[in-house]
């Protein structure tokens, strides 16, 4: 699988499935999973509400249709909130491995990560960008190309780092 860095919006990229960085209760909120219900539009929240009437658990996985984006499919992932205590890295690690696995039970061969849990979720970015390139580097799949999505110059700067060692 070929791994790239692109900087930009998560919403505008043109694959098979984006990655939503969710929370457990899957109905919305801010960062990547606002924008992503946002640009996705309505059918997207109805979705998440009829196939995952109680949510996900920290570090699972599930698909919904993408609405309004290019995307196909939204694949919903909830990474461990490191500023209310979940420090266990294989939950973050488990995020970008389940995604792979939604994505090759879809038959999507395209994918859009955001780096998860590194905004509001605290986890140190570094990190996080060790965990997604490592993941999914290391994870037999189906899917041909996984791009980390980097909101900003600076997070581009250090995946870009990280993808070239």
């Amino acid at each position: 699988m070929d791994v790239e860095a692109v900087e930009g919006d998560i919403t505008e990229q043109h694959v098979d499935a984006v990655v939503n960085a969710a929370n457990r209760a899957m109905r919305g909120g801010a960062g990547v999973d606002g924008a992503i219900h946002r640009a996705g539009g309505p059918a997207v929240l109805e979705d998440c509400r009829r196939r995952f009437p109680r949510g996900l658990a920290t570090g699972d996985a599930g698909w919904t249709t993408a609405g309004d984006l290019a995307a196909t499919w939204v694949i919903h992932v909830v990474g461990p909130n490191r500023t209310r205590g979940e420090t266990d890295r294989g939950l973050l690690t488990s995020c970008y491995r389940r995604a792979l696995e939604v994505a090759d039970e879809l038959g999507a061969r395209s994918v859009a990560f955001p780096v998860i849990s590194a905004g509001a979720y605290g986890w140190p970015l570094d990190d996080a960008i060790d965990a997604a390139v490592e993941t999914l580097r290391g994870t037999l799949t189906e899917v041909r190309t996984a791009r980390l999505v980097a909101f900003g110059p600076t997070t581009y700067e250090r995946v870009v780092a990280r993808l070239a060692r």
